[in-house]
């Protein structure tokens, strides 16, 4: 289980990133697709990771609301 972030890019598109895993990040024309394709990215990321026996980092990521 990963946690993701999911808001609304300047294109229109709604970007998801998973912070645990550096640089696996994708996008969609709804939310629920940006969240669709973000849960391929990480599928793949990891399988990669795996494939070159390289650890996969654990989900250690906390967030916050800040009202400013």
């Amino acid at each position: 289980m990963r946690q993701v972030i999911v808001y609304p890019g300047e294109d229109g598109y709604w970007v998801a990133e998973c912070p645990s895993l550096p640089g696996c990040i994708s996008q969609g024309q709804t939310r629920a697709e940006a969240i669709t394709n973000v849960r391929e990215a990480i599928d793949g990321y990891v399988a990669a990771l795996e494939e070159d026996g390289l650890p996969v980092p654990e989900d250690q990521f906390d967030a916050i609301v800040v009202a400013v």
